[in-house]
């Protein structure tokens, strides 16, 4: 088990990268909050240490370092509104894909939109539970799922329709592989915090407004369903990273057809977790000598 109960990994004021316990006053618990933190020393996967030493936040970063993370995999249509207004019949089986790990960013870092991804409009947010596995695992039952589970984040699976649907080839990868596509954060809260990953209220806002709003009782495969699933004859190992799908009110869904632009802010937030702010930023066109 974590010795941590929130888990980020930081820039400190002195100009070092820590992983660290986020100290939050009473009463919050959002952890982009984060001014202080208790660091941690040691393997955040094996044995580690939550030391006394208290360091101050500069910035949070995400929360795993890329030499930490093995995959990222992620759920489509794992909540049933979101399914209808995508046209798509109800899954029988957790609809996996794959990003790369190049695609995750931290809780406050600009979304890079590449030019290949400005040459239509379909810019679209997507709310998720994340949910980090901590122990290497196979063939796992449903009961003892949740006890591989290292912590829950919230994650934005950004997408653009148009890659990912009409050019896409029938794969979904390509619209939602892009650097920078899946910030995630603000920090890890361990499974022994939250102990039931779907009684939380999860929400999308677009510059102020809420887009998206519903509960993680409404996903079609839970977590302890999706991790049990997943690890039937696939080996999940320590750091993996699992982005478990969006509730209803994506843009595509919506008529007329929201997509985000250059310049919007989009939040996504999970309760008892926090909240990632991050900004759209088109790639500008530079002239090469």
């Amino acid at each position: 088990m974590p010795a941590f109960s929130r888990l980020v990994r930081f820039l400190a004021k002195d100009g070092k990268i820590y992983y660290g316990d986020a100290i939050l006053p009473g009463g919050v618990t959002d952890i982009a909050q984060t001014k202080k933190a208790h660091i941690i020393t040691g393997s955040i996967f094996g044995k580690h240490e939550v030391t006394d030493q208290v360091a101050d936040v500069r910035l949070l970063l995400a929360p795993l370092a890329l030499e930490d993370v093995r995959t990222v995999r992620c759920l489509g249509l794992n909540y049933e509104l979101h399914a209808k207004e995508s046209k798509l019949p109800i899954p029988k089986y957790p609809v996996l894909f794959y990003k790369p790990v190049t695609s995750l960013a931290g809780p406050t870092d600009p979304i890079p939109v590449h030019g290949m991804a400005q040459e239509s409009q379909g810019l679209d947010y997507e709310c998720e539970l994340v949910a980090v596995i901590g122990k290497r695992c196979s063939d796992v039952s449903e009961s003892e799922a949740l006890n591989y589970v290292l912590g829950y984040a919230i994650g934005n699976d950004v997408s653009h329709r148009d890659w990912q649907i009409a050019r896409g080839g029938g794969q979904w990868s390509l619209g939602k592989g892009f650097d920078g596509w899946a910030p995630y954060g603000p920090g890890i809260v361990s499974s022994e915090v939250i102990k039931d990953p779907q009684t939380l209220k999860i929400s999308t806002r677009l510059n102020g407004q809420t887009v998206q709003e519903s509960n993680t009782s409404d996903m079609i495969f839970n977590v302890k369903r999706t991790v049990s699933f997943l690890s039937r004859g696939t080996t999940l190992l320590p750091g993996d990273v699992i982005f478990t799908g969006t509730p209803s009110g994506v843009g595509m869904g919506r008529n007329p057809k929201l997509w985000m632009k250059d310049g919007d802010v989009v939040e996504v937030e999970l309760e008892n977790v926090g909240i990632c702010t991050n900004k759209i930023e088109f790639a500008k066109d530079t002239a090469k000598l």
